[in-house]
């Protein structure tokens, strides 16, 4: 209903066609109507210069003061086209006669005129136009022709005719050429309109042919390169429901498990104790990854909380280490603190600092083997200060540190070859980076392993 409330694109294609050709047509008959009257105007004059050439050659000085006005038949003649004759004469001025005729040939000149001087013009009297040709034939003495111009209504009667057939004609071809331009845009731009219709429902195995002018099948190529995005990003976010069930099912499992067996009886004793520690473990694994979620979730949304204030970032990084320290004793694992001499301030959020450290330290302690080192270091450098988290295990593959921060990307590739989280928490800590308005990049570390650095301005 809207789109036929709009109206089509093939029917104001067509209405455009027909209105530019329409004030094409009607501006090209204005000029032509223009180019007509100067043309005709031009035949007329020079006719009139013709005949007034005519006239000077047969008559002198005395012979305008004759009876005849010094014309002769030649005058009679002129007089028979409609052309008045306006005589000057030496010492008696202009002879009586058709008083505009007068008028336009005095304004033309007339009255100054000498022997052998032309003058060829046009005037205006009372809004009438007359064209003069003026001819001197002695001192103070001359004549002229005076002519009104006027364009016949026949030859008005034909260019009005002329216009108005050529607009018509010129409707004509305007309404089928819009008609087919309207057509041929419409149809991919319908047939793309469909394919996005389908991708609204739910399909995600069309595709648009790419033709038409350009603009048509840029519109074209967006929509296949949306539906192929569609398409990724579903297959991502499937997969990421789905490994987030596993890591749900996991600790799920042990709590129903656990707390079954003390339901039943089953459990006493010391064994009740394991299980309770049991249960209370893998709630907490449950209450971080749901956290995790909602962080993630609630990132891109104006009620996402910071708390941003000047912080020295070595008393937030030491925090941490005094945790992940005992931590790494107790796997076996080699712990090591680098601080800077002087105090390192910027303008953050100190609690999200430390949930990204503990997020990349949970990290780089799951794969790091006994024996191993892992590395929280500050440094700083003009305008920036750096906290970064190195660890001596595997490492990535070197492909894979382009794409690190990509929800759900390292877990699905490296599961089952080591051992993975959720799959967020990369996410979760680029997210959280970025909101601070610093940015987050991988690595490989010294340590031999991956290396996980955050960027953040300095104070």
């Amino acid at each position: 209903m809207t789109s036929g409330r709009r109206g089509s694109l093939a029917t104001r294609v067509v209405l455009v066609c027909v209105a530019v050709a329409g004030v094409a047509v009607l501006v090209a008959g204005l000029v032509m109507a223009g180019l007509a009257r100067r043309s005709a105007q031009s035949v007329l004059q020079d006719s009139l210069a013709a005949q007034a050439d005519v006239l000077a050659s047969q008559v002198d000085e005395r012979g305008l003061g004759s009876r005849a006005a010094g014309l002769g038949r030649a005058a009679e003649v002129v007089r028979g086209q409609g052309i008045v004759v306006v005589i000057l004469l030496p010492r008696r001025g202009i002879q009586p006669g058709d008083q505009r005729s007068i008028d336009a040939a005095t304004m033309a000149g007339l009255t100054g005129i000498n022997g052998g001087q032309r003058i060829s013009t046009k005037v205006s009297v009372d809004g009438q136009e007359y064209l003069v040709e003026a001819r001197g034939v002695g001192p103070r003495s001359g004549f002229a022709l005076v002519e009104p111009l006027r364009i016949p209504d026949s030859a008005q009667r034909i260019l009005v005719r002329n216009i108005l057939l050529a607009l018509g004609a010129g409707l004509l071809v305007a309404a089928l050429a819009g008609g087919l331009l309207g057509r041929l845009l419409a149809r991919p731009l319908r047939r793309t309109a469909d394919v996005a219709g389908a991708l609204r429902q739910g399909r995600r195995d069309l595709h648009v042919p790419v033709e038409g002018p350009a603009e048509v099948a840029e519109v074209a190529e967006a929509v296949n390169e949306l539906s192929v995005a569609l398409r990724h990003s579903e297959e991502r976010q499937r997969e990421f429901l789905l490994s987030v069930s596993h890591e749900l099912r996991t600790p799920l499992t042990a709590v129903h498990g656990f707390a079954e067996s003390l339901a039943d009886g089953v459990v006493t004793g010391p064994e009740a104790q394991h299980a309770g520690q049991v249960i209370q473990r893998e709630s907490q694994r449950l209450e971080r990854l749901v956290s995790d979620l909602l962080d993630l979730a609630r990132l891109g949304a104006d009620q996402f909380r910071l708390d941003v204030a000047a912080v020295d970032l070595r008393e937030t990084i030491s925090a941490c280490a005094e945790v992940w320290r005992v931590r790494c004793e107790r796997q076996g694992v080699h712990f090591r603190l680098e601080l800077p001499p002087s105090p390192a301030v910027a303008t953050t959020d100190a609690r999200r600092i430390r949930q990204v450290l503990d997020g990349l330290a949970e990290n780089a302690l799951r794969v790091t083997p006994a024996g191993s080192q892992l590395t929280l270091a500050l440094s700083t450098r003009p305008g920036t200060v750096a906290l970064q988290v190195r660890d001596g295990g595997p490492g990535l593959e070197p492909e894979d540190y382009a794409v690190a921060f990509e929800r759900g990307v390292l877990h699905e590739k490296y599961r089952g070859r080591r051992p993975v989280g959720s799959g967020i928490g990369l996410a979760l800590a680029y997210g959280l980076v970025s909101r601070l308005g610093g940015t987050i990049t991988a690595g490989p570390a010294p340590e031999g392993g991956a290396a996980f650095t955050v960027w953040l301005p300095a104070t």
